[in-house]
């Protein structure tokens, strides 16, 4: 029993290892520390202030942006005069689903009379004055078809009469040449009206000694300075405001000489 009471106490007599009390910080390592923390606040709003400034000037550059691009079409507005459609307005469904054109003749009744006659895939066809008059029923589809048939016919010959009113017409619309006696006098040209037929992007200059000039709104043409004035000052004839009016707007300006 002695022996199991003396391994008893020898078991009790063990003693549980005893934490050390925790080190007091000095006021110096105190005051480090809030340091370090201040300056990990100042850091962190500065940059939350940074990202702010950052979006900032986003929103307002777009901003700018847009109230710029609303004045320039207040300003462009100022070069638009709007003349409603005298006919019904092109139905943009029946002129998708037409036959392309195929054909055309030139009849001259008088001196001063004729027409030319344009045949559809589909058998059909219509009667025409002037290039000017088919602009009203074609889209750029049809115009690029019908230079592609006055071209092929007079590939090896030259056209005379009225069919060489179209062929001119055409010709400077698709390859103005600055040669051309149309381009060389420009200084005797007085300005009628300028109009804009958008569903086939074609612009026409009218004159007052009845000549018609025929444009791509896309294109560069040579056009002079003083032509480009009375442009801009007898204002663009249209429907109804558009983009592609707009941009036409936009391109002719860009050709002022400052």
């Amino acid at each position: 029993m002695d022996t199991e009471l003396g391994s008893g106490k020898q078991k009790s007599s063990k003693k549980s290892p005893v934490k050390s009390p925790a080190k007091e910080k000095s006021p110096e390592k105190v005051m480090e520390e809030v340091s370090e923390t201040q300056e990990a606040l100042k850091e962190g709003v500065k940059d939350s202030a940074a990202k702010r400034k950052k979006s900032i000037p986003r929103k307002s550059s777009r901003k700018r942006q847009k109230l710029e691009e609303d004045a320039e079409t207040d300003e462009l507005k100022g070069f638009l005069d709007i003349v409603p459609r005298e006919e019904a307005p092109i139905d943009a469904e029946s002129i998708s689903t037409k036959f392309p054109i195929v054909d055309w003749k030139t009849y001259v009744l008088t001196e001063t009379f004729m027409y030319y006659q344009v045949f559809r895939g589909d058998g059909s066809s219509k009667n025409y004055k002037i290039l000017s008059e088919m602009l009203e029923d074609f889209d750029r589809l049809d115009v690029e078809e019908l230079f592609r048939l006055v071209k092929e016919r007079y590939s090896t010959s030259c056209p005379e009469g009225f069919d060489l009113m179209l062929w001119g017409d055409l010709h400077t619309l698709f390859e103005p040449d600055e040669e051309d006696e149309i381009w060389k006098d420009q200084h005797e040209y007085k300005l009628l009206s300028w109009r804009l037929y958008d569903f086939c992007g074609i612009h026409i200059l009218l004159m007052e000694n009845g000549l018609a000039i025929h444009m791509l709104t896309e294109k560069k043409y040579p056009l002079s300075q003083e032509l480009i004035s009375q442009m801009l000052k007898k204002k663009l004839e249209v429907d109804h405001e558009s983009s592609q009016a707009f941009e036409l707007l936009r391109f002719i300006r860009s050709q002022v000489q400052k």
